[in-house]
């Protein structure tokens, strides 16, 4: 196990690597001046000039890629000068509320996904499973945005008695907030409910069908003993490996659904800071995604180590 974690904290390290890389690479051969893309399009000269030297433009390029990667290491995102202030200021200002979006959103679409395609599959091609069919038709056929918008409409225009009219931001002890963010989890979890349900339902069969099912029925097990005890198990692995891919795109439905229902959280900060050309804090937010979406495979890669004994050792 400690050789297997070792493993995954280096491809982790090295994932971060080339994105900051990559991250370095492109700031530096953008079209207009590295001061230009930083300080926005209405920056004065004088601003320009300060700016180029807290980079240290004038060093040589090797020791202002030094510079970036130890910044970076000791979590130093940079210093947005439009809005006057540390990066990191600014995303931990924001972060509780996206947090809370998608931790709620990934726990709605995760038990709603495997519970509806479990039960599909005890009573395959019944009523349920025909109906949870053509609702993971609807949802994976639905953008995020249009069923936000849809949600919105109907319980916040046309329903505005239900404490859906508008979504203030603030942190997630505010009074009220987690009844505001149903509908938000609702429209950003119904995609990835659909596709857990249709993956979760093709585990269960197949695991449903494996000689130690039978085994555990010729035994006289009770069926909900054999779905949930020993078919359930197995059958999240691949749930948990689409979980794991995942996530970069839960983080990044953000941007819209924060922006549909006026949450003030990191989707909504980056953007604001892409139409004010705010360069540093795109770049911090990517690199603050990137670490997430590695801690969240690395997450993945244990579970899986537990879902399956096979993989502790390899």
């Amino acid at each position: 196990m400690p050789r297997f974690l070792a493993r995954r904290l280096l491809s982790a390290a090295l994932t971060l690597w080339l994105v900051a890389t990559s991250v370095f690479a492109l700031l530096r051969l953008s079209p207009g001046p590295v001061e230009r893309v930083i300080g926005g399009p209405h920056a004065e000269p004088e601003a320009l000039a300060q700016i180029r030297h807290n980079l240290g433009l004038d060093l040589p390029i090797t020791t202002q890629y030094a510079r970036f990667l130890g910044a970076l290491l000791h979590g130093d995102l940079g210093y947005s000068y439009i809005n006057g202030t540390a990066v990191t200021e600014l995303i931990a200002d924001r972060l509780p509320t996206t947090v809370f979006l998608v931790i709620g959103a990934a726990a709605v679409s995760l038990a709603a996904g495997v519970g509806t395609g479990a039960l599909a599959a005890t009573r395959p091609y019944g009523p349920l499973d025909r109906a949870s069919t053509g609702l993971a038709l609807v949802g994976l056929s639905t953008p995020s945005f249009v069923m936000a918008l849809v949600l919105l409409y109907v319980f916040a225009a046309e329903s505005g008695h239900l404490g859906f009219t508008f979504f203030e931001a603030g942190p997630p002890l505010q009074e009220h907030f987690a009844q505001r963010m149903i509908l938000p989890w609702a429209g950003m979890a119904l995609l990835m409910t659909a596709a857990y349900s249709r993956l979760s339902r093709g585990s269960m069969l197949s695991v449903l069908a494996e000689d130690y099912i039978r085994t555990a029925r010729a035994k006289g097990l009770p069926e909900h003993r054999i779905t949930y005890a020993h078919a359930l198990r197995p059958a999240l692995s691949p749930v948990v490996t689409q979980f794991g891919v995942d996530v970069g795109v839960l983080i990044g439905s953000t941007i819209v659904t924060e922006q549909v229902f006026g949450l003030q959280g990191v989707g909504q900060l980056v953007y604001h800071s892409i139409g004010a050309g705010d360069a540093p804090v795109v770049i911090g937010v990517t690199m603050l995604v990137s670490l997430c979406v590695s801690a969240a495979n690395l997450i993945v890669d244990v579970l899986h180590s537990c879902l399956d004994p096979r993989l502790r050792h390899r």
